[in-house]
């Protein structure tokens, strides 16, 4: 790859102020100041997992709850992937993980085809983890889905500790956003027989 793959995302509103810079291309870096601790530790595992490189900041009306800024920073990162993958060329396109986590069994798939989708096959046992509300982690990765135009599912086989579950979400959706991104040199153009993605 000769072209960065990179995207430098801002979102203010007045609920929220959010400052992203991503790399498709990275080591596995991420710079996290969030206000939600549990977040920036999911963001930091999906970054290491993919080998990205993510820099966040994101500040927002955390004493009403956390739904705001959670959706928000999954707008922000949808939007980046979308932008920093460019016209797509060369691209893998399908990228899949099935991530076990103790107890957990995870399988993340991801297609890159401009065409948004979200299924969500997870009845999370536990409505918090620490302050955090579970449910955000649905509203997360539907809006990254529909901001990123991918093709998104998550499926928890099974599992009994939240925490567990959730990391394993992220972990794999690293890995699987990792293999479909990859460039394959055996690709010429775009990966559809319609000639365009």
């Amino acid at each position: 790859m000769t072209e960065e793959r990179r995207a430098v995302i801002e979102r203010k509103t007045r609920e929220t102020d959010v400052h992203l810079d991503f790399s498709m291309d990275g080591g596995g870096t991420s710079e996290l100041d969030v206000q939600v601790p549990f977040l920036a530790h999911m963001l930091e595992l999906f970054t290491k997992h993919g080998l990205f490189d993510l820099s966040v900041k994101g500040y927002g009306d955390v004493e009403v709850d956390d739904h705001h800024i959670t959706e928000d920073i999954g707008i922000c990162l949808g939007q980046a992937l979308r932008q920093a993958m460019g016209d797509k060329h060369g691209m893998k396109r399908y990228g899949s993980m099935t991530l076990p986590m103790d107890e957990a069994l995870v399988t993340v798939a991801v297609d890159l085809s401009d065409r948004p989708h979200f299924e969500w096959k997870a009845a999370l046992p536990g409505a918090r983890v620490g302050t955090f509300d579970t449910e955000n982690v649905h509203e997360f990765f539907w809006k990254l889905a529909i901001e990123a135009r991918m093709n998104l599912h998550i499926v928890l086989h099974h599992g009994h500790n939240t925490h567990h579950i959730i990391e394993a979400m992220f972990k794999a959706f690293g890995r699987a956003l990792d293999e479909a991104t990859m460039i394959d040199p055996r690709v010429k153009g775009v990966p559809s027989t319609k000639g365009s993605l």
